[in-house]
């Protein structure tokens, strides 16, 4: 075993046996780890999804479009309007019905926070159905 006994020994030599509980505490420690990591590892599965030339999808009549730039500016539709006129038109919306779909485009480069903002106010007015609008990316034969 790993443990040193109180007999003197003749030779005076050091002890030559392992101590192995260490190790296995060790052991132990990681397989609980893994225990309770691997369930979430199967969640975070990268997929290579199929591509799809299903035909656009049409939208609804009532469709809530907003676009944000770059630079925080906001627009519905072609308009651009207000932190203020956003939360009349969400009010609006919501009024006539919870279930109306807000679809949000961002540039790529625009602030997380902006984004957010306007997602929230939304939410707060009472529309949860929100979409983000994003472009299709290009084949390399279609580049050319």
């Amino acid at each position: 075993m790993g443990m040193g006994s109180f007999e003197s020994k003749a030779d005076g030599g050091p002890m030559s046996d392992i101590n192995t509980t260490p190790l296995v505490d060790v052991m132990l420690v990681l397989l609980v780890i893994f225990i309770i990591t691997a369930p979430l590892m199967t969640r975070a599965i990268s997929l290579d999804l199929p591509e799809s030339d299903a035909s656009v999808v049409t939208t609804p009549a009532d469709t809530i479009n907003i676009s944000i730039k770059a630079n925080g500016s906001l627009f519905i539709d072609q308009a651009e309007v207000s932190q203020n006129e956003l939360e009349t038109v969400f009010s609006k919306a919501a009024a006539a019905s919870k279930k109306t779909p807000v679809h949000l485009r961002a540039e790529k480069d625009t602030r997380y926070e902006d984004v957010l903002n306007v997602m929230s106010l939304a939410n707060r007015m009472g529309l949860s159905q929100i979409g983000f609008v994003t472009q299709a990316e290009r084949s390399p034969a279609a580049a050319r």
